[in-house]
């Protein structure tokens, strides 16, 4: 039952199916597993709000850990844009590239 919550869920919000691979859900789906009823979920001001602020946080102090290594190592900015043609959303990512070996786990 509870996958076809989180099925519901990735399908409303479009979320893309490879998600399911990411090292983050398991983690979240166990926690679902061990709640209690009297927890909450979080609501979309928490997420796009406080926990989105604590997450970028995090994100912002990894890159200043790499940022160090660029005088050192050097960097490779890149970026490439494309467009889905089913749901005709555009899309344009940028990259950067260090040699330093991050040991962060493929972030």
């Amino acid at each position: 039952m509870l996958g076809r919550y989180i099925g519901k869920w990735f399908y409303d919000k479009e979320i893309p199916f490879d998600a399911a691979n990411s090292p983050y859900f398991l983690p979240i789906v166990n926690a679902i597993q061990r709640v209690r009823p009297a927890v909450k979920p979080p609501t979309a001001y928490e997420l796009s709000g406080p926990i989105l602020d604590e997450e970028v946080e995090e994100v912002r102090k990894w890159i200043e850990e790499y940022k160090q290594s660029w005088p050192r190592t050097g960097i490779t900015l890149m970026s490439d844009g494309w467009l889905n043609k089913v749901s005709k959303k555009e899309f344009v990512n940028f990259l950067a590239y260090s040699s330093k070996d991050s040991g962060g786990g493929g972030r």
